[in-house]
C-alpha cells in the first residue's frame, strides 16, 4: 500500500513517519495492511495543497490508498490576524484532498480540532454534538470538515486536542524549556481539555485507515484536566523545583476566544475501533521518559 502524509514535518507526520519506519508504536504493532507500506510524505514546500491543479495532479500521479491530512495552520492567534492563510491551509486544501480522494479512489485520514466547538458545556463532547467555533481556528477546521463531507465518500474525520509529540514544537517543550528556568511559572487554569499524545493518535490513525469504518471520530488521550494541572504533572516527572501558579485566562489576554470547556469523549472511537489511548497522565509519563534534564531536550 502507498501512503500519503501532507504535513510531514509536523508533530503528527512526524510520529507517523517515525512509526512506519519501524513498525511498532509505543502502544504495539501497526495493522498489518500498514506494514512495509510505501510512504510518500510531503510538506508545503513540495506541494501547497491549497493549488487545486497541484493537488490533483499529485494525488493522481502517486495514486495513494490512503491520505493522511496532517497539513494545518495552527497558530490560533495567527489565525485570527490572517484569516486568508487559516481557510487555505485549513479549508481550501481539505477541500482539494477531497476532491483528488474521490477521482483516485483513495481513503481520506482528515485531522480535525476540539476547535469547531464553542467549549461552553461541562461534559465531554461527542461526535454528533452540534459544532459551533467561535474562533478562526475553529472555523477554518470546521469548514474543513464540511468539505470533506461533501466531497469525498471514503473519508475519516479525527478529532483530537493538546497534542505534543517529539518533534516539533508543544506547549510541554515551551515550559520546560523557558518556565521552569526561571523557576516560576504561570499557566491558565480555568481551561480544560484532554492532553493528547502524538504517538497514540498516529497508531490509532493507521488502524482506523485500515478499516472500511468511515465516520466521524474523537481520539484523544482518556482523562482530562486544567493546563495547570498539565503542567504540574510534566514538570514533576522533569524533576524540577519550580513554583507554579493558577492563573485565569483574563490575566493571560489572547486575540483567540479559547474554549473554556473542550473535552472529548472518544465513543465512536470505543464502539468501533477500540480505545487504547492511554490515560494522559500514563502518555506524558511515556514522554517524560525521553527527557534530558541537562540538555532539556526530549529525545524522539
Amino acid at each position: 500500500m502507498k501512503l500519503l502524509i501532507t504535513g510531514s514535518n509536523g508533530q503528527l507526520g512526524q510520529e507517523l513517519q517515525k512509526i512506519l519506519r519501524q513498525g511498532y508504536s509505543e502502544l504495539g504493532a501497526l495493522p498489518q495492511e500498514m506494514k512495509n507500506a510505501v510512504v510518500v510524505a510531503i510538506d508545503i514546500e513540495a506541494l501547497d495543497i491549497s493549488d487545486m491543479a497541484a493537488t490533483r495532479a499529485f494525488v493522481a500521479k502517486e495514486k495513494p490508498g490512503v491520505i493522511f491530512n496532517c497539513a494545518a495552520y495552527t497558530n490560533v492567534d495567527g489565525c485570527e490576524t490572517n484569516r486568508d492563510m487559516a481557510f487555505k491551509a485549513n479549508a481550501v486544501g481539505a477541500r482539494n484532498l477531497a476532491i483528488a480522494v474521490e477521482e483516485t479512489g483513495a481513503k481520506l485520514v482528515h485531522v480535525s480540532t476540539d476547535y469547531v466547538f464553542p467549549g461552553d458545556r461541562d461534559k465531554p463532547y461527542t461526535e454528533w454534538d452540534i459544532k459551533s467555533p467561535q474562533s478562526a481556528y475553529g472555523y477554518s477546521k470546521h469548514l474543513g470538515e464540511e468539505y470533506v463531507r461533501e466531497f469525498c465518500k471514503r473519508y475519516f474525520i479525527v478529532r483530537t486536542a493538546w497534542l505534543y509529540g517529539y518533534i516539533g514544537k508543544n506547549f510541554v517543550k515551551t515550559i520546560l524549556k523557558t518556565g521552569c528556568r526561571r523557576g516560576k511559572l504561570t499557566v491558565v487554569n480555568d481551561q480544560r481539555g484532554n492532553p493528547t499524545s502524538a504517538a497514540d493518535l498516529a497508531h490509532h490513525l493507521l488502524k482506523i485507515a485500515a478499516s472500511e469504518e468511515y465516520g466521524v471520530y474523537h481520539c484523544t488521550n482518556n482523562g482530562e484536566c486544567t493546563w495547570y494541572e498539565f503542567a504540574c504533572e510534566f514538570v514533576r516527572l522533569a524533576g524540577f523545583d519550580c513554583e507554579i501558579t493558577p492563573c485565569t485566562s483574563e490575566e493571560f489576554p489572547s486575540l483567540t476566544k479559547r474554549p473554556k470547556y473542550s473535552s472529548l469523549d472518544n465513543m465512536m472511537l470505543r464502539c468501533i475501533a477500540g480505545d487504547e489511548m492511554r490515560d494522559w497522565k500514563d502518555a506524558i509519563a511515556a514522554y517524560m521518559a525521553h527527557y534530558d534534564k541537562e540538555t532539556g531536550e526530549i529525545q524522539p
